[in-house]
């Protein structure tokens, strides 16, 4: 969960190892604490978003992307997987790239919603709790993220698409 998100929110696979690890670091130094008013995963995500946030605030935007299409990059084919053939397995790292780069361009509220959101599963409520905002604007973080992904995803699909078409 960590090293997805991670990977998520900032977009570069390259240091999620380095990341995850500050995490983890900023869990142990701060169960001492931790209240238990909250779920410990509540306390673990308000983490992963500040090692994000601080991650966003070193590196420039367009760094971001550097490591999404470098195939030696794969921490993630260390977790378990359900088998796939070649084709789907290819299919399935384009459309993560095209993803990540989308997701990329996004603001940081509009990201961090949908990502929270959609992958992490979390409720409108807990997503506003863990960002410190009222619900209705975390739905519209997640409204307008999800139209701005979907414009970015069928722009690039579009591109890789004509571009496929003038190679063949």
């Amino acid at each position: 969960m960590v090293f997805r998100s991670l990977a998520s929110l900032v977009g570069s696979r390259e240091h999620v190892e380095d990341l995850a690890q500050e995490v983890f670091i900023r869990l142990y130094r701060g169960m001492q604490q931790f209240r238990g008013d909250s779920l410990l995963t509540t306390y673990l995500y308000r983490i992963i978003l500040n090692v994000a946030r601080d991650e966003w605030k070193r590196r420039r935007p367009e760094q971001f992307n550097t490591s999404l299409s470098e195939p030696d990059a794969h921490w993630d084919d260390r977790l378990a997987s359900v088998e796939r053939n070649p084709e789907q397995l290819f299919s399935g790292q384009q459309l993560g790239t095209l993803l990540a780069a989308s997701l990329a361009e996004l603001s940081e509220p509009e990201r961090t919603t949908i990502v929270l959101f959609h992958q992490e599963e979390c409720t409108y409520e807990q997503i506003a709790h863990l960002l410190n905002l009222p619900v209705g604007t975390v739905r519209t973080h997640l409204h307008r993220g999800r139209q701005k992904l979907k414009k970015l995803m069928q722009n690039r699909m579009e591109l890789c698409q004509k571009t496929f078409a003038t190679r063949n």
